[in-house]
């Protein structure tokens, strides 16, 4: 794990002052790799990498970066090769290998595979790689590690992080279409991002920069192949030798790992089958909110830990917690994006660092197995719509109105929810409708300014993907759903897990993110997956056994909840109002902070307006008022020590 950066100069011109200015990128990721540095150029200094190192695998100099191969072939890297050890053994007749490194493993790779080398890795990563002719970057099926890049004059440019590109900008500016994007999802799609002129290279993408330009191209997509032919039986045989070969991998590493547990169904299984994997008891890592028992989950992480005779290491996480970290956890997202988890995320990875340098992690589960409450929401409003139009058997249904009925106590919590939701637009279309579930933009009324037209390309976003699903033929409305959210928002929540780890040296690993399980999750049948509406259904089933039922039965576990809006309007409205007052003076076309603040002390517990809006100027005043800071930061670094290699 680690921090990549580099610069290419596509008119073969050479740079000026280029160990300067990837010099100052790696100081500006320096805190994603505390062990090692370097950087190297080409001779005629057309062509320079940075790397930040986090030792997790061969802790030796020989898998110091940028490496170097015999080839003339250099790589920064960023990410675990989980199957470096079969890979090392398939290249190691046309490769002699000088370290035991998985960095080492992808220049063999390439050598023997050319660009196709990517349809051979698992793992996460993101990487570049200079041959001498053209510079190649690819990043993992997933979008688990982050590659940024921006073209300013005739210098292609990348980082891990897009604040090291920053100083290289012509202004630090808002890109509109990403902030129409924000603010109703929370997240943006595609390949923008906040900041005009970064863009990021998608999940599953790989790129090819030469002197006459830039190719980009998909290498791997999820396709939704139904297998009809096999049992319930069959299919949960399976998952589960998939999640164990998948356990078994993530435990690949030199250091010591650890497990998040958050008294949910994925981390508690991830914790238990590593747990039982290891065959000794890792350390588990829990955050809590003392404030209000609401907010304390604590009792269904510690009954896991206790199952597995392992200690849970609990981070107390309280309102001023929030006040004096808020900026931080900005700066090393680089742009907000997601809920308001990323707060206890952020001291429990604090936390973390403390005791381990892995962490492995349930993130991805609720987007493979079906693990949000609107999925049954969405799915109760189209059941009642076709048993009302006499339909069943017209539409792609995997649940009838009369068989859902049990698991909607699930829904109890999200009553407030609910109401909104029916309250306009009953029964049109799925498409609608799941775009209203997910419209973080609804309520913001007047306070936030998005015209018509860009709701509208907002929506038409939303639709292009939401409707992209590859299925063979006609399927359910569920895996539309979960498709969505797989594409768009957990790209979203492992930018929060790639941040808050690495901003304390800590990797996180994702063991339900792993390809091949991936592939074979989309062939399940949707009534096999969500059978009768029951939210994770399969994994339940599967690990029935293995999950304690104080656990699998639970009926109230909703994320990881934050009282922010208690918060917001009790001991921390001073804070809050603060920030958005210092936001008034701010001329700009994107939020009227009067109307926001009149209306601070109507916001329900589901909102995230107050959140979208207080991390959007925040954001503001950690990137856009120091402008100058960075623009400056090229003339003044120095100072700033890096090996050259």
């Amino acid at each position: 794990m680690c921090g990549i950066a580099g610069i290419f100069n596509t008119k073969n011109a050479a740079s000026d002052h280029i160990i300067n200015k990837l010099s100052l990128m790696s100081h500006l990721i320096a805190h994603r790799g505390p062990d090692d540095q370097g950087i190297w150029t080409n001779e005629q200094k057309t062509v320079g990498m940075a790397h930040r190192r986090l030792s997790i695998i061969d802790l030796s100099q020989h898998a110091h970066q940028p490496m170097v191969a015999p080839t003339g072939d250099v790589i920064v890297y960023n990410g675990e090769l989980y199957n470096h050890v079969e890979l090392r053994h398939t290249l190691s007749s046309h490769w002699s290998f000088n370290s035991h490194s998985d960095t080492e493993v992808i220049l063999a790779a390439y050598k023997v595979y050319g660009v196709d080398c990517v349809k051979y890795f698992k793992g996460m990563f993101a990487f570049a790689i200079w041959d001498g002719e053209k510079l190649f970057c690819a990043r993992d099926h997933f979008g688990i590690k982050p590659f940024y890049y921006t073209k300013q004059n005739d210098a292609f440019m990348f980082a891990s992080e897009a604040k090291a590109l920053l100083p290289f900008l012509p202004a630090i500016k808002t890109n509109r279409q990403a902030f129409s994007e924000y603010m109703t999802f929370q997240y943006t799609m595609g390949t923008q991002t906040l900041f005009q002129w970064i863009y990021q290279l998608e999940p599953a993408h790989a790129m090819l920069i030469t002197t006459k330009g830039e190719k980009i191209w998909r290498y791997w997509d999820v396709h939704y192949h139904i297998d009809y032919d096999h049992s319930p039986s069959y299919f949960s045989n399976r998952l589960e030798e998939l999640i164990n070969e998948s356990i078994k991998l993530h435990f690949r590493s030199d250091v010591d790992i650890g497990a998040y547990v958050s008294g949910g169904i994925d981390s508690s299984l991830i914790g238990i089958l590593a747990t039982q994997e290891k065959n000794k008891a890792l350390p588990f890592f829990h955050g809590r909110f003392l404030e209000d028992k609401a907010y304390d989950e604590s009792e269904y992480a510690q009954y896991t830990a206790q199952q597995c005779g392992t200690t849970l290491h609990i981070c107390d996480i309280g309102a001023q917690d929030f006040s004096k970290n808020l900026s931080k956890i900005i700066y090393h997202l680089d742009f907000p994006t997601a809920g308001p988890g990323v707060f206890p995320q952020y001291m429990v990875s604090e936390m973390a660092a403390k005791h381990v340098k892995v962490v492995l992690g349930g993130q991805g589960g609720d987007e493979i197995f079906g693990g949000y409450a609107r999925y049954l929401m969405a799915y109760f409003e189209q059941c009642i719509k076709a048993a009302i139009e006499g339909n069943y058997k017209k539409g792609n249904f995997v649940v009838t109105a009369e068989s859902i009925i049990p698991n909607l106590e699930t829904l109890n919590a999200y009553k407030p929810m609910m109401k909104q939701f029916w309250s306009q637009g009953l029964f049109e279309p799925l498409e609608k409708r799941y775009f209203s579930l997910i419209d973080r933009g609804s309520d913001l009324g007047s306070g936030v300014i998005l015209s018509a037209s860009e709701r509208d390309h907002v929506y038409q976003q939303f639709i292009k993907i939401f409707n992209s699903a590859k299925f063979e033929k006609a399927e359910s409305y569920f895996d539309s759903m979960t498709h969505f959210d797989f594409k768009c928002l957990l790209p979203s929540l492992l930018h929060v897990e790639d941040r808050v780890s690495m901003a304390h040296g800590l990797e996180a690993r994702v063991p339900f993110l792993y390809h091949p399980l991936i592939e074979f999750v989309s062939t399940i049948p949707a009534n096999i997956k969500f059978a009768d509406g029951r939210m994770k259904h399969l994994l339940k089933e599967t690990y029935a056994n293995v999950l304690p039922s104080k656990i699998l039965n639970r009926k109230d576990k909703m994320g990881f909840p934050v009282p922010l809006t208690e918060w917001v309007q009790g001991e921390l409205k001073e804070y809050v109002m603060d920030i958005l007052h210092s936001g008034l003076a701010r001329q700009n076309s994107y939020i009227d902070y009067k109307k926001i603040i009149e209306n601070i002390d109507k916001t329900d517990k589901f909102s995230r307006k107050i959140w979208g809006v207080l991390c959007f100027e925040v954001w503001q005043q950690q990137f856009h008022d120091q402008s100058q800071k960075f623009k400056t930061m090229l003339n003044h670094n120095e100072n700033l020590y890096c090996v050259a290699s």
